[in-house]
């Protein structure tokens, strides 16, 4: 088995586009689900998220339910968006934060459109995952602290955004990378051409201020 890493948080559709695809994937993967706080990653890199964008956001919104619709799944994104995903991600946490638990999460939020950081959707994830009490599992200090590691954990794998794909220290960003890193299984070398080497390390032409 080829151990994978795969970063996420709820808060991406891409993320859930992407985690309905996981059927087809090779069966000698073994996949583990991490869920970090997206938001954690772009303060640490200094990116604007993009739903911050208001054209790209248009443009996403678009075509997460045009993907949806190519891939033939149900997508209604919730009322408000972004939204907190912290009660979302403890509550995955807490339930153990297997690839089950994290489909049940995903079709509360864009399977069902529910709000995910209301009290209804809130009761809906805690009910989908078999959590009888979800303000005492939210707020339980080892939820947090797992969270908060993952998140850290992360940042030193290089991640940058979600859903992230790691294996054996390379990083497959987005929903779109799966086949990159696919092809990465197939030839490990996949890096080691010159001219991979050269556009790996060559230096910033130009910096922006900020």
């Amino acid at each position: 088995m080829t151990k994978v890493t795969w970063y996420f948080d709820f808060i991406s559709p891409f993320a859930y586009l992407q985690l309905a695809q996981f059927d087809e994937l090779p069966s000698n993967l073994e996949i583990t689900p991490i869920p970090v706080v997206f938001g954690a990653l772009l303060k640490h890199w200094g990116q604007l998220g993009p739903a911050e964008i208001p054209p790209k956001r248009r443009f996403v919104y678009r075509f997460f339910q045009w993907n949806a619709d190519q891939l033939g799944i149900p997508f209604t994104m919730p009322q408000r968006h972004p939204y907190n995903p912290f009660s979302s991600l403890r509550l995955c946490v807490a339930a153990g934060s297997r690839i089950e638990h994290v489909r049940a999460v995903f079709d509360v939020i864009y399977g069902k459109g529910l709000q995910p950081d209301a009290p209804e959707g809130i009761e809906a994830t805690a009910q989908a995952l078999g959590i009888s009490d979800p303000e005492a599992a939210m707020s339980d200090p080892v939820v947090k602290d797992v969270l908060r590691s993952n998140t850290e954990r992360a940042i030193a794998d290089g991640v940058f955004g979600v859903p992230t794909f790691v294996v054996e220290g390379e990083v497959f960003w987005g929903g779109d990378a799966t086949d990159m890193m696919l092809n990465y299984l197939e030839n490990p070398n996949l890096f080691e051409t010159p001219e991979m080497k050269r556009i790996s390390e060559m230096p910033m032409g130009l910096v922006r201020r900020k």
